[in-house]
């Protein structure tokens, strides 16, 4: 047997005590998760129905699979939370703020969705009746014993009498331990639990209250609500569960129609360490206080000399990673100035080596191609990490891989990559090696809208479908200009650049063009026209200048476009006013206007709906896309005022001109740079209707009949 000296082993007590504290920063439990994607899956464990989406987790079954009959959990699978100490008896403090949606049939609801803290790791209970939230599957009388006990909080928006529910209402919170009986509720208006909600739950370990507080935000049509709900209840979560524990969601549906879906997680807990072995206290205190202080100063150098290598072994590494990522990045660098120097990354995307992405499209095979546009192609990837995860990748054409190539792609990095909103496309990395500029996003599975709209391989969109489309595009428009730190100006807005989720849930992407500009300022000069022919606001090619108010042109087109089902410029017109004032060239807002002046403006209706539509909506969505497409920009309605009235079934529609009024146009400023195919497109667009450098003004008589006046 070894023997210690006396200082050695004062030393060696010393390190115990030391390494026994260590590890107390696991006792508290923290993670923010300000949106969702699959990426998060290591960390994020879903169970039953519940599956990834881009920006948000659907607790239940998403919109596209079976709703109905649906169980789903979704859990913090990291790191149990330890939620009391056997040896000390102590119980942990916790905070949790998440937000969250529920989105159901008025007239078809239910069941609901709770938070709960169960045994580590969680499973799903089999067999789950659609009464009990996915929180337990024992009988309506039972409470749940050993490892199936929870403690949660019900969001409920079913009253059933099964598990006595409060009657007089569909809504309330419910806090339950180990059984759907809650120990206390809180009754709320009938259909209060639908729509944009925040909840804050709070355990305090001293006074053992349980607290929850429920805001709601806007509604499921976007109408503000202001109010907040409060309910407290004393449980001893020591008696009502093990030390360790999972938090998470759970969620079921009946019949009806119900999605629950989680888009931001916050969780902290803390426990104070328990003290340090009393056996190592009491041998320290037999030794005399020299030879404490001797083997403490050792034991002290000793911890610093280990802590030192580890710092120089982590420096060093970071520095070698640092001169693989530089020698790398200087393949593509053009030198000083150059833009790809500017890309500053927030928390969220992140960089993939190039031969990752190589790997996860074949080498970029011609199969794994999902289109083609106006910067390079697209292409289909699945990731090694997390296995399988389905990716589209664009790949930067080699001639774009220029100065001009290089800023389109810094800007999609520095603006999509700080933008949260569900209905944008979610940048998931980048890469920029081997001469190659590469953007990483989620796949979206039903690709463009473009598609549907127009091409043969496409899916029928019903009207409801296209209704659901058009109030998307508008909310993450809305969220761009105006609900941001920054006005975003998008710049090419087009059914290409609106993807579609397996649920053919919009999400506007594409930022290459992109611009960010203080809200006060509102505008960007541009030193080049930038934009798709059609969707242009003519006045950005005549003051060089892109606006607001641009992006608000562009969304009216693209209003048209999904209610007709035509593009907005073809040289196929039919409409024989078209032929002889356009040489055959057919342009959509024209003829929409032309309809709208003959009080025939349904006709314009895609003729594949087959009048299964709604004949009101239709007519919204058109005049407010004529309104947005207005050719005098202070003649249209900001974003804001063009979403309220499509919300809106009782506002009264704006009153146009009968006559689509004319355009002003000028020579466009010094300087700016036109495209001999766009510049040729303009004048033909543009010769028609006045002299060349000809300036107009629009004016509307009192009868709403537009008037033009002319000066050479």
């Amino acid at each position: 047997m070894v023997g210690f000296s006396t200082s050695t082993t004062c030393a060696l007590l010393l390190l115990l005590i030391f390494f026994f504290y260590l590890p107390t920063v696991a006792i508290a439990l923290s993670f923010n998760y300000s949106t969702f994607s699959s990426a998060d899956q290591n960390a994020i464990k879903i169970e039953g129905d519940a599956s990834f989406s881009v920006g948000w987790v659907d607790i239940s079954a998403n919109r596209y699979g079976s709703i109905d009959y649906s169980n789903g959990r979704v859990s913090y699978n990291a790191q149990a939370m330890l939620l009391w100490d056997r040896a000390t008896g102590k119980v942990a403090s916790f905070t949790t703020r998440f937000s969250f949606v529920i989105s159901g049939n008025i007239s078809s609801k239910g069941q609901g969705m709770a938070f709960f803290l169960a045994g580590y790791p969680s499973s799903l209970p089999a067999r789950c009746p659609d009464y009990n939230l996915a929180l337990t599957n024992q009988s309506v009388d039972a409470v749940a014993a050993g490892d199936s006990r929870f403690v949660a909080v019900e969001f409920d928006t079913f009253n059933n009498t099964v598990v006595s529910d409060p009657h007089d209402t569909f809504d309330h919170i419910g806090i339950d331990i180990s059984s759907l009986q809650s120990v206390r509720t809180l009754t709320m208006p009938s259909f209060e639990l639908t729509g944009n909600l925040t909840a804050d739950i709070n355990y305090d370990n001293v006074s053992s209250i349980l607290s929850v507080t429920v805001w709601l935000g806007d509604d499921n049509e976007g109408k503000p609500r202001n109010r907040s709900y409060n309910l407290r209840s004393k449980v001893d979560l020591k008696s009502a569960l093990p030390e360790q524990v999972s938090v998470g969601f759970s969620a079921s549906t009946s019949n009806a129609i119900e999605l629950h879906q989680l888009h931001s997680w916050s969780f902290i807990s803390s426990l104070e360490p328990p003290p340090p072995p009393a056996a190592a206290i009491s041998s320290l205190s037999r030794l005399g206080p020299g030879v404490i202080a001797g083997a403490a100063a050792g034991a002290s150098v000793s911890l610093v000399l280990i802590f030192a290598a580890i710092v120089a072994l982590v420096v060093r590494r970071h520095h070698q990673q640092k001169m693989v990522e530089t020698d790398e990045y200087h393949t593509d660098s053009e030198g000083e100035g150059d833009p790809m120097m500017e890309i500053e990354m927030v928390k969220g995307p992140r960089r993939f080596p190039y031969h990752e992405l190589v790997e996860a499209t074949r080498n970029f095979a011609a199969e794994e191609k999902l289109g083609q546009g106006g910067f390079g192609a697209v292409y289909r990837g699945y990731l090694r990490e997390p296995a399988g995860l389905p990716v589209a990748i664009k790949r930067f054409s080699k001639h774009d891989s220029s100065l001009q190539g290089k800023r389109e792609y810094k800007s999609e990095i520095k603006v999509i990559s700080r933008l949260r909103h569900r209905n944008l496309v979610q940048l998931l990395g980048w890469s920029h090696g081997r001469e190659e500029l590469l953007l990483v996003y989620e796949l979206m599975p039903n690709r463009s809208l473009d598609i549907h709209l127009h091409g043969k391989q496409g899916t029928f969109l019903t009207w409801p479908m296209r209704m659901k489309i058009v109030m998307e595009l508008g909310s993450a428009l809305l969220y761009l200009h105006e609900e941001w730190e920054q006005c975003v100006l998008h710049r090419d807005i087009k059914p290409s650049n609106m993807m579609l989720d397996e649920s053919f849930g919009a999400k506007l992407g594409d930022f290459g063009l992109a611009r960010l500009v203080d809200h006060a300022a509102g505008t960007q000069t541009m030193t080049a026209v930038s934009g798709t022919p059609g969707y242009l606001d003519p006045q950005c090619v005549v003051t060089g200048r892109a606006s607001a108010e641009s992006d608000v042109y562009s969304f009216g087109v693209v209003l048209l476009e999904v209610v007709c089902g035509r593009k907005p410029m073809s040289f196929t017109a039919t409409d024989q006013d078209q032929q002889q004032k356009n040489g055959g060239v057919f342009r959509l807002v024209e003829w929409v206007w032309g309809l709208y002046g003959r009080g025939a403006i349904l006709e314009s209706a895609d003729k594949l709906l087959n009048g299964d539509l709604d004949a009101a909506e239709v007519e919204r969505v058109l005049v407010v896309g004529l309104w947005c497409a207005h050719p005098d920009p202070s003649a249209r309605p900001t974003i804001r005022e063009a979403m309220a009235k499509l919300h809106s079934k009782v506002d009264k529609l704006p009153v146009l001109p009968s006559k689509m009024p004319v355009p002003t146009y000028a020579q466009p400023p010094f300087g700016l740079d036109m495209d001999d195919g766009l510049s040729t497109l303009l004048t033909s667009s543009t010769s028609t209707s006045v002299p060349p450098h000809t300036t107009c003004t629009t004016t509307s008589s009192s009868d709403g009949r537009g008037s033009t006046s002319t000066t050479s």
